[in-house]
């Protein structure tokens, strides 16, 4: 299976910003691991469009797979009780 590119919106950035540096070691580590298999263990698929999500203890990582491009794209990184809003 190929390796997916991951991509990043840019307001990715901001959301990493309010949390703290521990828990970005297991996220971005986590993100990294989406290249390989996007669709892996613990992958819930959303509602809306081709959004998934996956859990990390608190925090949701919620992203868009484009099997054409070979691309995951990184919406929203957030505490679980604000990831949705």
């Amino acid at each position: 299976m190929a390796r997916y590119e991951i991509r990043f919106k840019r307001s990715v950035a901001r959301d990493l910003r309010k949390i703290p540096n521990d828990d970005i070691q297991r996220i971005l580590r986590r993100i990294d691991r989406l290249a390989d298999n996007p669709r892996g263990p613990g992958c819930i698929k959303l509602a809306a469009g081709e959004r998934y999500r996956v859990r990390l203890g608190a925090y949701r990582i919620v992203y868009e797979i484009e099997d054409q491009r070979l691309t995951v794209q990184v919406i929203k990184v957030a505490h679980r009780s604000t990831v949705y809003r």
